[in-house]
């Protein structure tokens, strides 16, 4: 399995130091370099040449669509997920149009950020082994957001959705408390990770709700209980 070659760009140092934190917990993750300004996030953008930018949006010196936007001008080899307070549509779809990997909201949950670095690991490694490209797998590699969370049109659960786990994560979830995934895993003698991805679908049916919650040591948590 190969390393992925990562950079931080964010001006808050406090939040970029939680950033380095969860990006050393993640296996196979090298942190290359961490930028304050978006003029030190250029430089080294080109001296070290990352495979994936953790980028804000917001600096001192300008934004950070404006990198993104740079990058994908010169055709760079380097990916982004943009990891941001803002919540406004324009930027999300500015980011959409300059190609960003991710969009991920602050503030930063550990989970999230490992889901979406693995799914970017999955797409690497599913494009180096392949020769041709079929239909099939342009469909499994581009996101399509407005049909994820969504059954086929044929009425069957989308791959990685299993009928007998969802109603079992359905039933833990009946009582109207809120769950975290890792509660939700050990309840159903499953990895928080597989929990995340049934509660993260449920997410997306509209049939649950998710909320950031901070636990004893402020570190944030997605939670998630039924919609009422």
């Amino acid at each position: 399995m190969s390393t992925i070659r990562l950079l931080i760009a964010e001006d808050d140092r406090q939040i970029a130091e939680i950033q380095r934190r969860f990006v050393e917990r993640l296996d196979h993750v090298e942190l290359c370099g961490i930028a304050h300004t978006l003029a030190d996030a250029r430089d080294l953008v080109e001296v070290l040449a990352p495979d994936l930018i953790l980028l804000d949006v917001y600096f001192p010196d300008g934004s950070g669509l404006e990198l993104l936007r740079e990058l994908r001008a010169r055709d760079s080899r380097s990916d982004v997920i943009l990891i941001t307070a803002a919540k406004e549509v324009d930027t999300l779809r500015s980011a959409l149009r300059g190609g960003v990997f991710d969009y991920i909201l602050k503030p930063l949950v550990f989970e999230r950020l490992e889901e979406a670095i693995n799914r970017f690991r999955h797409q690497l490694e599913h494009l180096s082994g392949l020769n041709q490209l079929a239909q099939s797998e342009v469909d499994a590699l581009i996101p399509r957001s407005a049909e994820e969370g969504a059954p086929t049109p044929n009425g069957r659960l989308p791959k990685g959705i299993d009928a007998l786990t969802l109603e079992n994560i359905q039933e833990v979830l009946a009582n109207g408390e809120h769950w975290s995934a890792e509660e939700v895993g050990s309840a159903i003698g499953a990895s928080r990770t597989t929990a995340r991805r049934y509660l993260e679908y449920l997410v997306g049916t509209g049939t649950l709700i998710a909320e950031v919650t901070y636990g004893s040591v402020g570190r944030p948590e997605r939670r998630y209980r039924v919609v009422e």
